[in-house]
Formats: C-alpha cells, structure tokens, sequence
C-alpha cells in the first residue's frame, strides 16, 4: 500500500474527488457507521491534528500505544473494526450528510503543515510533520475505502 503525502494539492484533490464520490445512499462495505457518521469521525482525527480538539484517551490506549504506533503511519493497511477511540465513536447519533461532507473537505482542504499542532498528540506522543500526514491520509483512505471509494 502506497502511502500519500496529504499536504501536496494532488493528493489533497484525490482525497476530495473521493470525498466527493459518495452519496447520502452510499453503503458501508463493514463496520456499523453511515456514511454521515463516518464524515463527521473522520474530522475528528483531522480536528486533533490542527489541535482543535482535545482527546484524554485512556490508560489502557496509552499503554498498548507502543504496540501500534507505527501502523498509523506505515504502508501496512489498517485491518477492519479496529478498536477506536471512544470519543470519536459517532453510531448512534444523527449527522446531516451535506454538512458533515462540507466541513470534511474544508479540513482536508486546510491540511497543511502549517496547520498542523506542534504539541504531542494526547496519545500517540510525539509526531513528525510526515507522521501527522500519513496517519491522516491513511485514515482517510481506510475509511473511504469502507464506503466503495
């Protein structure tokens, strides 16, 4: 699995054509979130990056961060329904498509490395600029591939 760089424009492009490509209609292939649930989880991750939102985490996460730290970012592909955060967890509560859609593109729109923290990550730790952009594109890619784009 070829890993991209989210802070060139192309890149950023395919990930919005991507983006772009799924309806409100558009049926996950795994998992237990709709297509609006999935948007508005993915700003989540994007939102800690630019450090506008804080994630605690817990102590069980903390500890077994050492274990996984590098499959955030490496070129190995993320297997499905792997454990998540629990305040990123977005079943159960209603999102509106067209808006969880806009937010998430003006986000990846702004991924830059000038927006991203320059703080360790609640969890994670300390992270490179490459890091923050493959973690985030890597994330992106899972979860866009879980809806068929």
């Amino acid at each position: 699995m070829e890993i991209k760089n989210l802070y060139e424009t192309s890149v950023k492009q395919e990930i919005k054509d991507r983006i772009n490509k799924l309806t409100p209609n558009s049926q996950r292939l795994w998992g237990k979130m709709d297509v609006a649930q999935m948007l508005a989880h993915l700003q989540m991750q994007i939102e800690v990056a630019y450090g506008t939102r804080i994630v605690k985490g817990n102590l069980l996460m903390k500890l077994m961060v050492p274990l996984f730290k590098k499959s955030l970012y490496n070129e190995k592909p993320w297997k499905n329904g792997l454990p998540t955060e629990k305040t990123f967890i977005t079943t159960g509560e209603s999102k509106d498509f067209e808006t969880e859609k806009s937010k998430l593109l003006g986000l990846v729109e702004k991924f830059s490395e000038s927006a991203i923290r320059d703080t360790p990550h609640p969890i994670f730790g300390k992270m490179t600029m490459e890091q923050w952009s493959n973690a985030t594109w890597k994330h992106l890619d899972h979860h866009l591939r879980q809806f068929g784009v």
